[in-house]
């Protein structure tokens, strides 16, 4: 395991749907197994992701799966969003 990971990811809705996109992610405190978190730049928006928070899993590649939380959605451009997401626990990177 590493203390970041930089690279693409898949958000999977409560419903099920699963977005694709570029995550950076990094561990809380130097490595420590207690949380992390980092942001999600989605390939599309749609309504159901506008109004994600809670029941989200995030995938790695190699089937790595955490769940996370939504803390903050900002607009990067008319077309982009930059989802922030802590997650708790072990990071799956």
């Amino acid at each position: 395991m590493t203390a970041t990971y930089s690279g693409p990811a898949k958000l999977v809705l409560a419903s099920g749907a699963r977005i694709t996109g570029m995550a950076s992610l990094s561990t809380n405190r130097r490595g420590e197994l207690n949380g992390w978190g980092g942001t999600f730049r989605p390939d599309e928006i749609t309504a159901d992701l506008r109004n994600a928070a809670e029941g989200l899993h995030l995938e790695l590649p190699y089937e790595r799966v955490g769940t996370v939380s939504v803390s903050r959605i900002r607009k990067l451009l008319a077309t982009q969003l930059l989802m922030s997401l802590t997650g708790p626990g072990p990071a799956p990177f």
